[in-house]
């Protein structure tokens, strides 16, 4: 795979399973030195967060890539948001929870020896590819040495092999975006189609059927 400005070593910031999928074989297959760190603490509620999470773990163990694990900071994610309850998908909000997670991953990166942060999340077709980055490169601007990779990960078909891979892997299937916010103007839309609420915990990817069966209900974890 062709990748314009590769860098020797890269800090990936994972929202995700399914949408890391691609990205983490693509970077591990053009011999990068590879990272996770996960901090998304716009994920709402706990255990969509820790399900996801988990997710994400498990296929970095499986591919012998580095795992770090940032904090559930919920509250200060709330608290950030705080006058953009009601701003639509794509707006004013995504970019600022964009920036907020960016800014955490640009840091550690700068303690901790890297040079050069991306994201996974630019390859929904879900997401503005353009707010994603911009959010990237703001937050990789705060810390010297630091740089965004500005990598189109959607190239080469990358989203429908995000699919291949998470059905392959029997990814969960969130059903909604991630933030509370997310989840309820996905249940308003469900609602006025006549379908069921949104469901934590219920579906996966598979290339056969049936599913894997849902995970039990778990009370929090403490934070």
């Amino acid at each position: 795979m062709l990748m314009e400005s590769k860098p020797d070593k890269v800090l990936l910031h994972s929202c995700c399973a399914p949408c890391s999928g691609s990205v983490i074989e693509d970077i591990h297959k053009a011999g990068v030195a590879l990272s996770i760190y996960f901090y998304n603490p716009n994920i709402h509620p706990r255990r969509e967060y820790d399900i996801r999470k988990e997710e994400n773990i498990r296929y970095a163990k499986k591919m012998g890539i580095p795992f770090i694990d940032a904090d559930y900071d919920a509250d200060r994610w709330f608290e950030s948001m705080k006058g953009h309850e009601m701003d639509p998908e794509r707006g004013e909000r995504c970019s600022m929870c964009f920036e907020m997670r960016f800014v955490k991953t640009a840091e550690y990166a700068y303690q901790n020896g890297f040079d050069t942060i991306t994201s996974c999340l630019g390859i929904s077709r879900w997401k503005d590819f353009d707010q994603v980055t911009a959010a990237g490169v703001k937050a990789a601007s705060l810390f010297p040495g630091i740089r965004y990779w500005a990598y189109n990960w959607r190239k080469e078909n990358g989203s429908s092999r995000m699919i291949q891979i998470a059905k392959r892997e029997e990814f969960y299937q969130q059903q909604y975006c991630g933030c509370a916010y997310s989840m309820r103007d996905t249940n308003k839309w469900r609602a006025s189609q006549g379908r069921p609420a949104v469901q934590i915990g219920k579906d996966y990817y598979s290339l056969f059927a049936p599913k894997r069966p849902p995970l039990p209900e778990r009370a929090p974890k403490n934070k």
